[in-house]
């Protein structure tokens, strides 16, 4: 009996520390849930998908939001949400922004507390839809993922980034690109009888290895019957999903060009941004969740070294996959930026199936970081700001000319007390240099002896001997 008793108070103390723990706020990475092919437009969320997310949301729900959550998040509202506590954002982009509407109605579900209103005259009036409640889904001009990304077969094409569109077209052009071209000629050559109704003997190739693996993968999913499906060995899928995530990895990551990896340094920069701003004691959004592009995920990957924990990370996410960072304080009256860690968690597939795993960030082997050496990790590679990302991605249109005209042009007056505008006094400037350059000139001819004569003098032929300088 004591034998018992001795165990039961070991383990309790064993999770004591972890009880005592406070989770400030958090940051998740979600992708979309199951979608129909990329080959055929308009690309939507299906019912699967919508319910994965679903799936999803009450389990973030049930970890940090309700009220005997055992990682409830300082001060959140359990049943009536609290848009101040909340950001929830999404591209220009119908799969994306449909699977952040249906997680945020798991998140918060309908509540007949939070539907219903006494008015003055003593009627109560019932809200809609059983109580819905209305949570918004912002967009963000520098979203991780580009607008209407899961509408593109390649997903940097739109990204707006010169250099890193430059960048992943390289790939095309290395030798290991070329080699797993030639190599695999025959093996997507003998799909055609199962996808030849998009694809034909020019497209079947590696250079198409995303598209082709999406096709196939929707077809297994969702249709009853495949043209020629006894090709589709379990092997052969196994080698469309290596290829295709070969093929995406490459595009989305290069340690030698970080600009490769924008998606990355952006969603590092919205990460920090969200983060400080709870670490500083502000009233900022507690949970923050941005849906995004599986090219997204893999260029933070590569950027965080997440690879060196597991080789897992180098392959395509599958569908409503997410990954958590996590704000801890050791306990709820230790709270100053010293005392503070961070962990990284992640899901391949929705959390409610797969539960969250701990990995460690940036090649070490700790799985818990402070808040100190986690910024510091973070800042080699985040872009917070449209300077920033300008200068990284080169670009000058758009709002980028704006900002570069904003930080490279002088101060509209002198450092004196002039009032002189910028448009005057580039009127006065030009009249100067006009004025010195027809001081040159009459220079010139004074001293080299020339005269101004006319086009029709020169036509008839200049006197000889003289020099002459046309008007």
């Amino acid at each position: 009996m004591q034998s018992k008793l001795l165990l039961a108070t070991l383990s309790a103390a064993a999770v004591a520390p972890a009880a005592a723990e406070q989770v400030l706020g958090v940051y998740i990475f979600h992708r979309h849930g199951d979608r129909t092919s990329k080959a055929w437009n308009p690309v939507g969320l299906t019912p699967l998908g919508a319910q994965q997310v679903a799936s999803s949301a009450d389990f973030y729900r049930n970890r940090y939001i309700t009220s005997n959550a055992d990682l409830r998040i300082a001060s959140i509202s359990a049943d009536q949400a609290v848009l101040s506590q909340l950001a929830v954002t999404a591209p220009v982009d119908n799969v994306l922004q449909n699977s952040a509407n249906v997680f945020v109605q798991g998140l918060y579900p309908p509540s007949k507390s939070a539907g219903s209103q006494k008015l003055a005259n003593g009627t109560t009036v019932e809200a809609p839809l059983g109580g819905y409640q209305y949570i918004p889904v912002n967009t963000v001009s520098t979203s991780a993922s580009s607008a209407n990304s899961e509408a593109n077969a390649w997903l940097q094409g739109s990204s707006g980034c010169s250099d890193a569109v430059v960048s992943s077209n390289s790939y095309f052009l290395t030798p290991e690109y070329l080699s797993t071209f030639n190599d695999t000629k025959d093996f997507y050559q003998n799909l055609l009888p199962v996808i030849n109704t998009t694809f034909n003997t020019t497209t079947a190739t590696f250079k198409n290895g995303y598209s082709i693996f999406d096709y196939i993968n929707v077809a297994t999913i969702h249709n009853a019957s495949i043209p020629s499906d006894n090709l589709l060995t379990k092997s052969t899928l196994s080698n469309l999903y290596d290829l295709a995530s070969t093929h995406e990895w490459n595009l989305a990551y290069n340690s030698s060009e970080p600009v490769r990896a924008i998606a990355g340094s952006v969603l590092a920069g919205q990460i920090m941004t969200a983060l400080q701003g709870i670490v500083d004691g502000k009233s900022v959004p507690r949970f923050n969740i941005q849906f995004g592009a599986y090219g997204a995920f893999m260029a933070f990957f590569g950027l965080a070294q997440l690879p060196a924990a597991s080789n897992d990370f180098y392959g395509i996410c599958n569908y409503a996959s997410s990954m958590v960072i996590e704000l801890v304080a050791p306990s709820a009256s230790q709270t100053t930026a010293d005392d503070l860690t961070v962990r990284f968690l992640w899901s391949n597939g929705t959390a409610a199936a797969n539960g969250l795993k701990t990995y460690p960030l940036f090649g070490q082997k700790e799985t818990t970081l402070s808040w100190n050496d986690f910024k510091t990790g973070m800042d080699k590679f985040a872009i917070a700001d449209t300077q920033d990302w300008c200068k990284t991605c080169g670009n000058t249109d758009g709002s980028c000319a704006a900002n570069t005209t904003a930080s490279n042009t002088p101060s509209t007056q002198s450092s004196g007390n002039s009032n002189i505008s910028k448009p005057v006094a580039g009127v006065i400037g030009a009249l100067v240099t006009l004025g010195v350059i027809l001081g040159l000139e009459a220079l010139v001819m004074l001293l080299g002896g020339l005269r101004l004569v006319k086009k029709s003098t020169l036509a008839r032929g200049a006197p000889a001997g003289d020099a002459a300088v046309k008007a």
